[in-house]
């Protein structure tokens, strides 16, 4: 199983004096499209003025210029420890025991808008770039991106993919066509039975499943796969719209 995550806005700070290494990445084959991104927005970081706008920052948040401006010098924290936010917080990876990690790493990618997915244990930078910026002089993300992050996936030849992205990071690679996946939907159940979908729990959720998944490490090829764990582990995930998954919480 395959488990695709957004990214998040907020990130921890600092990390080891180690320089990006884009080498090392999972998905090898989006070197370029990773070089392009990352020479647009560290270029975009010369001029903070500039930055700022296109970016749409606050002036408490100016700071993520200099991030970006040092993209690949800054220190580096591994993907699954760098990001913060509720499904992070719920996630706790730095928590997780070593072989809970090396699942995570084997398992999960997680769509970064300057970098494309990349592995839960691939060192990443801090960086500001949400999946909607028009960076200058290049077109739009979901051009540079789609395509390629497609193929790339494709080329993995995954037995079954837990889409977990929000839509706007689906549109930066959405899954091959030929690739047996679902996209998971976190909706809650009211007294008359009628579900309703999540915002803040969605993300929580999200995050508390992929835990427990590090956690069992079970052998998941299909949905019916982890319809058969979810149901031993007493997590209600039901066949919802095609395509769909739907996670219960109450």
């Amino acid at each position: 199983m395959l488990i695709l995550l957004p990214p998040s806005e907020t990130k921890r700070p600092g990390g080891r004096r180690s320089a990006l290494r884009l080498d090392a990445f999972a998905l090898p084959e989006l070197r370029a499209q990773r070089e392009t991104v990352i020479d647009a927005l560290t270029a975009l970081s010369a001029d903070e003025d500039r930055a700022a706008r296109v970016l749409k920052l606050s002036d408490r948040q100016r700071g993520d210029i200099a991030h970006n401006a040092a993209l690949r010098t800054g220190p580096t924290l591994p993907a699954v420890d760098r990001y913060t936010g509720v499904l992070y917080d719920a996630l706790d990876a730095p928590s997780l025991d070593a072989a809970a990690r090396r699942w995570l790493g084997a398992h999960v990618l997680i769509h970064s808008a300057p970098f494309g997915p990349v592995g839960a244990l691939d060192a990443i930078p801090a960086y500001r770039l949400a999946a909607g910026t028009s960076l200058p002089g290049l077109k739009p993300l979901r051009r540079v991106w789609a395509d390629a992050v497609t193929d790339a996936l494709a080329a993995t030849a995954p037995r079954f993919v837990l889409d977990l992205r929000s839509e706007a990071y689906v549109a930066l690679g959405p899954v091959p066509g030929g690739v047996r996946s679902m996209y998971l939907r976190v909706v809650s159940a009211g007294p008359d039975g009628a579900v309703r979908a999540l915002n803040h729990f969605n993300k929580h959720a999200k995050g508390a499943l992929v835990r427990a998944l590090a956690q069992d490490r079970p052998r998941v090829g299909s949905a019916r796969a982890l319809k058969h764990w979810a149901d031993a582990a007493g997590v209600r995930i039901e066949p919802g719209e095609p395509g769909e998954l739907q996670l219960t919480v109450e």
